[in-house]
Formats: C-alpha cells, structure tokens, sequence
C-alpha cells in the first residue's frame, strides 16, 4: 500500500536555475577570454559534477560550498574578470526564491498522502523556498542532512527511516533519470519520472507531465494490487 510520496524539489516542484545560469556564463563570456559560450557552460557543470559526486560523509560539501569553488574555477579558466561573490549570490537567490510550477501547489493541497521533500540542497535555502511560497510538506530531507546526494542511498535511506516508511510504501517523483529516477530505484522506491517536456521516456521508466497525475497514479497501483491468497 502506498502511504506517502517523496518528492524532489528544484525542477519538480520548482524551476530550476537554468535562467540564471545562462546570465552568469554571459557574464564570464562578456568579462573572459573565450570566443564560445558553450565552452563556459561545459568546464562549469563538468568541475562541478567531479566535486558534487565525490561529495559524501566526511568529504562532504554543502551545495554553496561547491557551486562558489566551481565558479571561482571558471572564471579563472577563462580570465573572466567578473567578482565570484556577486556570481554565486545571483543563484543562491534563485535557490531561496524560485518561480513556481502552475499546478505544484494544487498537489500539495490536494495530495491524498503526505509529501515529503527529499532534495538535493542546502537545508536552510530549501527551507527559505519553501516559506517563500507558503508551501506545507509532511517533512523535508536535505542531501545536507544525508551529508551525501542523489543519487546515493543516503538522503533516500534517512527519508525511509525519519518516517518509519518501507520502501514500497512510498513513490518518490523527480525530474532527474539519474538522480531521482537512478536513486531512488536503488532502495527499492517505485520512481515517476516528472517528463514536462516531452523527452522520449526510456523503457522501464514510469512517466507522468505534471505532478497532479502522480494522484491517478496511486489509484491505479492501488486498483491493480492483487487480492490477498485465501487460504
């Protein structure tokens, strides 16, 4: 029986910070020595990446931590001119202060199970988004408080022991095949892979395209569960 949902944050329940992004490698572009943008992007997430999955247990670093050393590294690639400090508080308000998919409240409002948020960020800046839009979770898990990310078992694993849930009491919902998706899998979690953009959907994987289809979802699986032998 399902009991609860997990869901991801930045991408599912809000937009991701891929506008900003796009601001901070034109800053880099204007300010450095580099006749491609792409270039800027590609070093950036790449030497954020080899950082982010080295980071657990005791060698782990909050989302803050990385993403102002990973900066500091491009622009230093690319002889970029540009203050690292002023660069980082550009994303880290849109992380405090995101925009709001159109049908995420209905799902917190309407949810016929809790909703936990389990989330790859800061515990602070993912409270502070969350009161931002006055949103009302039965509980959140921060990577920082597994002090390790998805898709590692960690924040999966403390979310399931934290609620007293079994794996197969829970869906947990994501925008990210390898970090939701991947993740979640791993502990034995059924995973819906949040599609809003009409990807094609790898086989094997659950999809839905907004998160209020997860509800008729639960109906289904419910519906479909097979009676119990009489013996």
């Amino acid at each position: 029986m399902i009991k609860a949902f997990f869901v991801d944050f930045y991408g599912t329940v809000v937009h991701e910070d891929g506008e900003i992004i796009k601001k901070i490698v034109q800053i880099i572009f204007d300010t450095g020595n580099v006749e491609n943008k792409g270039e800027i992007d590609s070093f950036w997430w790449n030497d954020f990446q080899s950082m982010f999955l080295g980071s657990y247990g005791e060698r782990f670093e909050t989302q803050r931590a990385l993403e102002k050393r990973s900066l500091e590294h491009t622009l230093e690639k690319f002889g970029s001119s540009a203050d690292a400090d002023m660069l980082s508080n550009m994303m880290f308000e849109q992380w405090i202060k995101p925009p709001i998919f159109e049908e995420s409240r209905a799902f917190f409002e309407n949810s016929p199970l809790p909703v936990y948020i389990v989330s790859n960020i800061d515990t602070s800046d993912i409270l502070k988004a969350i009161e931002y839009h006055s949103l009302k979770p039965s509980g959140v898990f921060t990577s920082e408080d597994a002090r390790a990310y998805k898709p590692r078992c960690e924040i999966f694993n403390l979310a399931l022991k934290e609620t007293g849930l079994k794996p197969d009491e829970v869906i947990h919902i994501g925008d990210s095949l390898s970090s939701d998706v991947k993740g979640a899998s791993a502990v034995n979690i059924r995973a819906l892979w949040l599609n809003r953009f009409g990807k094609a959907v790898p086989d094997g994987v659950d999809s839905i395209t907004i998160l209020t289809e997860a509800f008729d979802r639960v109906k289904d699986i419910t519906s479909n569960k097979p009676d119990r032998e009489k013996g």
